[in-house]
């Protein structure tokens, strides 16, 4: 199925308005945030281009190209939910057609639901985050419906090998959201309800930390193309979203959508002996980040944040420091980024603050096609 094509524009929308952000302390208000970029940046190249939206991009250390699609995504083609990309920008079903046909099937066991992440692990593997029948911000989880759970897919074969149930981790609310790797520890985001989830690999043991903490807790409005994103006639919440952990595993970032970025030792997360009191004291504010649609992380320890109301990519040093990758009109709501081995950045911009789920009138203004870019930076990448 021909859904992507290796060449594309993106016609930008401009603002309509130019709203008021809370600050990190007191929920005093400041400044509004200045007009989104107008320009283009020539380092950023279009990789793909596809009339459906994608919210992930993966790439393997042998080229390998994969993608995810979220059911909130709209557009004008069908197809499937995790697929990979040949160098024409055609899309094969991954791993293959029964797995991503869950509307016929309904195998909750073996079947994609609601992919919201895919991420080539440090063992190699095809890592997929499928949220189940879950929505941000909505009404409970349906009690008997699909429980979010990973899928790990070997790339060599094509063959699923393991598939963990994230049900015990999960709450009425839960949305499970990404995950990142420590060792045989997993640390996953809870979007729903406020929280971190930590699965030992070799247990199987889940347990839910840093619940409803104001780390964990989108406490501030999101925005977008300098406009306020609403969701079902209100203020959008996205909770505990993006992670990072450092390279040298010593550390997770992690913060909700709207910012701000805390750290907390990867050790703490890990100690089950820890009360939660005791855990928290162990979190530190890291940067007052923007409204943030993906992250990555270089060998180097640098943050690279996506900006979706500048459209911009911010780079930040372990030591806090920020600066401005790029900014470029094209980079609408840049999601899950991903450094490949090569060294190049990969953005897909998926347009999610145009989507119906988050228009006021409930319409898709999407701009099709969406277009994941690449700049070749030459960085270090980390697994």
């Amino acid at each position: 199925m021909r859904l992507f094509r290796p060449t594309g524009h993106l016609r930008p929308r401009l603002p309509a308005l130019l709203g008021l952000a809370l600050c990190l302390g007191g929920g005093l208000p400041q400044a509004g945030a200045a007009t989104p970029t107008r320009t283009e940046s020539p380092a950023l190249k279009v990789a793909y281009t596809s009339r459906r939206v994608m919210n992930a991009v993966t790439v393997s250390d042998d080229g390998r190209v994969f993608v995810s699609f979220p059911y909130w995504g709209g557009g004008d083609t069908p197809g499937p939910t995790v697929a990979e990309l040949a160098p024409d920008g055609t899309a094969r079903p991954y791993p293959d057609t029964k797995w991503n046909d869950w509307a016929t099937s309904h195998d909750n066991d073996h079947a994609f639901v609601r992919v919201n992440a895919i991420r080539i692990g440090p063992d190699g593997k095809l890592w997929v985050v499928d949220s189940g029948e879950a929505n941000v911000g909505g009404a409970p989880n349906p009690p008997t419906g699909a429980k979010a759970k990973l899928v790990v897919i070997d790339i060599a074969t094509g063959q699923v090998t393991r598939t963990i149930s994230l049900a015990d981790a999960s709450t009425p609310h839960t949305y499970i959201d990404d995950l990142r790797f420590h060792g045989s520890t997993l640390f996953l985001t809870d979007a729903g309800d406020p929280g971190l989830v930590v699965v030992d690999m070799n247990t199987g043991r889940q347990r839910r930390v840093l619940e409803h903490a104001r780390s964990t807790t989108d406490e501030r409005p999101m925005y977008a193309e300098g406009q306020l994103l609403i969701s079902n006639g209100r203020p959008a919440r996205v909770h505990a979203d993006q992670l990072e952990v450092s390279p040298d595993g010593t550390k997770l970032y992690f913060q909700p959508s709207s910012g701000p970025m805390w750290v907390v030792p990867t050790a703490a997360l890990e100690d089950a002996g820890l009360s939660p009191a005791a855990l928290e004291k162990q979190v530190r504010l890291f940067h007052d980040t923007p409204t943030t649609g993906g992250t990555a992380i270089d060998g180097d320890g640098n943050l690279y944040v996506s900006d979706t109301n500048l459209l911009r990519i911010l780079r930040i040093t372990p030591g806090g420091q920020v600066s401005t990758l790029v900014a470029d009109r094209r980079l609408v709501w840049a999601d899950a980024m991903w450094i490949a081995h090569d060294g190049a950045l990969w953005i897909p911009a998926v347009q999610l603050n145009r989507t119906a789920t988050f228009e006021r009138d409930g319409r898709s203004h999407l701009n099709l096609p969406v277009a994941i870019y690449r700049m070749d930076l030459h960085l270090r990448p980390v697994r």
